[in-house]
């Protein structure tokens, strides 16, 4: 019976410890089923999602809700057998062992995780660490704030116009001599400095002409010019015409091109050191010498150049050559030469002029026309400031001139004032009385008075 009672407890023994053994194992077991569960049911999911290109949002909460349904039924089975399991590991341990209170607590495995952002149909990338685990996933971009686009400024500054008037220049001179000959011209410029540094300018104005046995002639000279730079290169054009009171009317216009041949160097005063310019000239038009060339309707072209030297600050020489063409058949050719040295407000210079033409058709066209004239002379000058406000200049001439091959005196007084009336307002005023002819006299001699202006209004 003894050995009864021990084949008993050794077979109570022997089953309770298997009992316990096989509830362990079946715990692990439940662990790792669920465990794979719950990974496979995650897989599938991102490989759904993977698979799919492109999903409308229904379709991907309808698929999210199945899974999730799915997982939940297998873990209440779980939770079944897991419970029941406890019961009977927490059973078999009371029989081997004193109570103890203990309790086993996996948590609910919970399939379905909300993402805090919506899901968006895009290309999903299967080796991407996103795509299994949507906690990863970065939230789309925000869109950016529109900036503040403030309007267009517009400019305060009133707008540059296309042209300014920048002065207007009104020449003044009244010849007269001996022998009944007079001659008026009063011409007002107007110019206008534009954009580009060029300036447009417009010349009218009204002249008047009278000699013995010549009914008086009256022109008003209409013009229109413009002067720019090329380059180094100064150029001054004009063109507009001619209206008489009792002549056609005539076609006008004229042409100057500058350009310095050594660049000028002045003074921190403002006075010229140094330079040497060239310029070519064109002049068009009637021949105002007196009223019988005009009555007669004499034209001329006249061309040639013109040098300026400014040897030093002192010294200077100019140099004019023009060869003329007229419409009666005539031509010339007229030369001028003055050098000129200065010493304080004092100078003295020398002049050299020489004019011949064609043939001498003075009677028939009225223009003095001489085949060989000369005239040279030294002068000697003096300019200063009377006042501050007035500035005058007085010169003299003596020399000679030579007419038909015979000598004769010939000299020059003149005078000259700038009165400046305001920062932009100044007048010229000029007197001067020669001998040197302008016409055929005979034996007589000649004397012609010239009375000369100009006023300059400045913008």
């Amino acid at each position: 019976m003894v050995d009864s009672f021990r084949r008993y407890l050794f077979f109570s023994r022997y089953s309770l410890f298997t009992e316990l053994v096989l509830g362990c194992l079946q715990i692990q077991l439940g662990v790792i089923c669920s465990t794979g569960i719950w990974t496979l049911s995650e897989a599938k999911l991102q490989a759904g999602q993977a698979h799919q290109t492109w999903k409308p949002p229904s379709e991907l909460t309808e698929q999210v809700t199945k899974v999730n349904a799915e997982s939940a039924e297998q873990d209440s089975k779980l939770r079944i057998h897991r419970d029941f399991r406890a019961l009977t590991w927490a059973h078999s341990t009371a029989l081997a062992s004193p109570r103890v209170s203990g309790k086993l607590n996996f948590g609910d495995l919970e399939f379905s995780m909300p993402l805090p952002y919506p899901l968006k149909p895009k290309p999903i990338l299967m080796a991407a660490p996103e795509n299994f685990n949507p906690d990863l996933r970065l939230p789309p971009a925000q869109p950016e704030a529109p900036q503040n686009s403030s309007p267009p400024t517009t400019s305060s500054e009133p707008k540059t116009p296309d042209a300014v008037l920048e002065s207007i220049y009104t020449d003044y001179r009244y010849d007269t001599d001996n022998f009944g000959q007079t001659n008026l011209f009063f011409e007002p410029t107007v110019q206008f400095r534009l954009n580009n540094g060029n300036k447009i300018f417009f010349k009218t104005g009204f002249n008047f002409f009278e000699q013995r046995g010549v009914e008086s002639v009256t022109n008003f000279p209409l013009q229109v010019g413009w002067q720019g730079k090329i380059g180094q290169a100064t150029l001054r054009t004009a063109a507009g015409v001619d209206v008489f009171n009792r002549l056609p009317t005539a076609i006008n216009l004229n042409a100057k091109v500058e350009v310095p041949i050594s660049p000028p160097r002045v003074s921190s005063s403002g006075q010229l050191l140094s330079a040497v310019i060239l310029s070519g000239n064109l002049e068009q038009g009637p021949y105002k010498s007196n009223a019988r060339t005009l009555d007669n309707q004499i034209t001329s072209w006249r061309f040639g150049p013109d040098l300026y030297w400014q040897i030093d600050r002192n010294t200077s020489l100019f140099s004019s050559l023009r060869l003329g063409s007229y419409n009666d058949g005539n031509s010339e050719v007229q030369s001028f030469n003055r050098l000129e040295r200065k010493f304080g407000q004092f100078s003295l210079a020398a002049n050299l002029f020489n004019w011949s033409f064609d043939r001498n058709l003075e009677s028939t066209s009225g223009y003095f026309s001489p085949p060989d004239f000369l005239v040279y002379n030294a002068e000697v000058a003096w300019e200063g400031d009377i006042a501050n406000f007035l500035r005058c200049r007085l010169a003299a001439n003596l020399g000679q001139q030579r007419l038909k091959g015979e000598f004769d005196n010939a000299y020059t007084y003149q005078t000259r004032c700038t009165v400046k009336v305001s920062p932009n307002i100044e007048a010229d005023l000029g007197y001067s009385f020669s001998n040197v002819r302008n016409q055929e006299t005979g034996g007589s001699a000649y004397g012609g008075n010239s009375l000369t202006g100009q006023l300059r209004v400045k913008f």
